[in-house]
């Protein structure tokens, strides 16, 4: 039977700010113990990996605003 060892995500949305599309990005990689919850773990990777997108957009609209 095969071993979950390593997961990673990768978060990428692509939009449009005013006149220019703009791609942000986030990929994180990890390491799985033995014994580890697969399934949590997973849905704990994508949390950071999604916030992290998240907060490059919002990042770049207050840049915007300035």
């Amino acid at each position: 039977m095969a071993k979950t060892t390593t997961i990673r995500a990768t978060s990428r949305i692509s939009t449009k700010i005013r006149d220019t599309f703009y791609t942000f990005e986030y990929c994180e990689e990890r390491q799985i113990e033995d014994g580890d919850d697969v399934a949590n773990e997973r849905e704990k990777l994508w949390e950071v990996c999604n916030a992290e997108v998240d907060n490059q957009v919002a990042w770049t609209l207050d840049v915007y605003k300035k």
